[in-house]
């Protein structure tokens, strides 16, 4: 057996090690007797790397280690060989509360450990599973270019310098879009790659600046034949690698009611608290504030009732309080219903001497409240109040009140999001933007209206979401070049920039352009979902850091004036 030095034992005289490799530990004993091996097996510490030849025996009465598959044997040692030995670790292996900036620098070591190894085998075994279905399937992988041309797609590209040709650029890709749209047009009908893509954007738990994404596209499939599809091959995975079945089929909603009920698109249903619409009643309360924005244009108002919770400490509605804040949130206020009766005396909130009966009335009947509930009230312009309210329920739903009382519920909740508008507006530059990207195709009977009305232009745009994770998002394609024509004038991308940067694509479509569409999931959020880990970061073998840094090489670094002038390039020098 080959292996490393989990633990080291001295029992009495006798030595005791777990050897481990990916399989697991077995206890190896070296007998005092044996004096060569027993005077190597003494200079034995943790993470050597060793080689042993010995006999399978069964452990001694009541010695057995139920925690271990091999728990029932034990190898005395008649061989012993150090392959090489280890310095002093800056950790133990399965030491808990490893601080990541220390197991990213030291990531060689912390990836020997169990759940890491247990992480990186099973994303080798979705993609294995992924592979194998999409063969199935018909469909054939082809590697489109890492090296390509710059494109506004939304993020920041990476850019890379060309120094046969001065001055001028390569982009690492976002995403293959445009070359898989391409292999349409090409005839290749059934497309999929596993490919890394490169944004050069704001980092969070679940982003990086390389990731990987199972990418498909196929031809003359329509937007439910292609989310029946890979529906499918999401089920196939989670059953052949974890032994789970999912629903079948997933449930399937409209934007505008994820919206409405869960203030967000891609909703956690693993919580059973939804949103109620308070607008219409609140426009004539004395309360001032909320009358304001129940009047405003693009006002909100909205309750969230919590079954229970009139438990729910006032330190904990304060704690509450501040949480939204950090979503935008100006401020929470609430209802407890001790006892509902006609004069409504069994309330309690410290607004509600500006609610008169009838308007309590409507909200307890709107909100289906019963006594001992509690509705939380939020409220401002549309989009803030839905994220900090979206925000409120899953803090909820997440915290100890949640699972106590039967708000949570832990299974897994695939959802399908379609008929996404089109375009939102960018306030800050005064300009529609496209919600999914700029290749996306209306729904049918709206290609007349996007010049003239984009806000009520809905797209053939789907996405995949589990307990609140996206995990794949993918649409029906633009395959007419004058439609796409539109929709870059839409988007104000001026008729120079579209010959330059998308010209090709343009002149491809007139080439006969089969109808397309596809879908691109998420590899790392996937595998993190799947083995329950917080972060990407503890799926992906050599991750980087929220500030884009490898701790393990160093990179990005300095590089020296003859790479620089070779490439033409000169650089400012910033003070620190």
């Amino acid at each position: 057996m080959c292996g490393w030095v989990h633990r080291k034992r001295n029992h009495g005289g006798i030595i005791f090690i777990d050897l481990r490799d990916y399989t697991g530990l077995v206890q190896i004993v070296f007998d005092p007797n044996d004096i060569k091996i027993y005077k190597i097996a003494k200079i034995i510490r943790n993470e050597f790397c060793l080689q042993i030849i010995g006999k399978v025996c069964s452990r001694p009465n009541k010695t057995n280690n139920t925690n271990l598959i091999s728990g029932n044997i034990e190898i005395l040692c008649r061989e012993l060989k150090i392959l090489n030995s280890s310095i002093t670790l800056p950790f133990q292996i399965d030491e808990k509360n490893i601080l990541e900036v220390t197991n990213l620098k030291y990531r060689v070591l912390y990836l020997r450990y169990k759940h890491m190894q247990k992480n990186l085998r099973l994303r080798y075994k979705v993609t294995m599973e992924v592979r194998k279905f999409l063969d199935s399937k018909k469909f054939i992988e082809i590697e489109t270019p890492i090296l390509s041309k710059s494109t506004p797609e939304g993020a920041r590209d990476y850019l890379v310098p060309s120094r046969i040709n001065p001055g001028e650029f390569f982009a690492l890709p976002q995403s293959p879009q445009l070359f898989k749209q391409l292999l349409m047009v090409a005839n290749f009908d059934r497309y999929y790659q596993i490919t890394k893509c490169f944004r050069d954007e704001d980092l969070r738990s679940d982003r990086q600046p390389e990731f990987t994404q199972i990418d498909c596209e196929t031809s003359f499939m329509n937007e439910e034949e292609i989310r029946n599809l890979f529906e499918e091959m999401i089920r196939v995975i989670f059953y052949k690698t974890l032994n789970i079945k999912l629903p079948n089929p997933f449930p399937v909603i409209e934007w505008s009611t994820a919206i409405k009920l869960y203030g967000s698109d891609k909703p956690d249903m693993c919580i059973k608290l939804i949103f109620t619409d308070l607008t219409n009643i609140m426009k004539d309360s004395d309360f001032k504030l909320f009358s304001k924005i129940a009047n405003m244009k693009n006002g909100r108002i909205i309750g969230l009732k919590i079954p229970g919770g009139f438990s729910i400490s006032r330190n904990e509605i304060n704690y509450y309080t501040q949480f939204v804040k950090t979503y935008g949130a100006k401020g929470l206020t609430y209802i407890k219903i001790h006892k509902i009766s006609k004069e409504f005396d069994g309330l309690k909130s410290p607004i509600i001497k500006y609610f008169n009966n009838l308007i309590l009335e409507k909200i307890i009947n709107k909100t289906e409240a019963q006594n001992g509930d509690i509705i939380f009230l939020g409220g401002d312009e549309k989009n803030i109040v839905n994220n900090f309210m979206s925000a409120l329920r899953i803090k909820i739903g997440y915290s100890d009140f949640g699972k106590r009382n039967n708000i949570l519920n832990n299974k897994w909740h695939p959802l399908w999001v379609i008929n996404f508008p089109m375009f939102k507006y960018d306030k800050i530059n005064n300009n529609w933007i496209a919600r999914h990207h700029p290749f996306t195709a209306p729904k049918d009977g709206y290609e007349d209206f996007i010049i003239t009305n984009p806000e009520k232009i809905f797209s053939k745009a789907y996405d995949l979401i589990i307990n609140g994770w996206e995990i794949g998002g993918g649409s029906i394609r633009i395959h007419d070049a004058e439609i796409q024509k539109k929709i870059f004038k839409v988007l104000n991308i001026d008729n120079k920039i579209v010959k330059t940067q998308f010209g090709f694509l343009l002149n491809s479509l007139k080439y006969g352009a089969p109808p397309h569409g596809g879908i691109a999931f998420g590899l790392d959020r996937l595998i993190t979902i799947m083995t329950g880990s917080k972060s990407i970061r503890d799926v992906i073998a050599f991750p980087k850091t929220q500030s884009a840094q490898c701790l393990l090489t160093n990179a990005p670094s300095i590089v020296d004036e003859k790479q620089l002038n070779e490439l033409n390039i000169l650089y400012k020098k910033t003070k620190n």
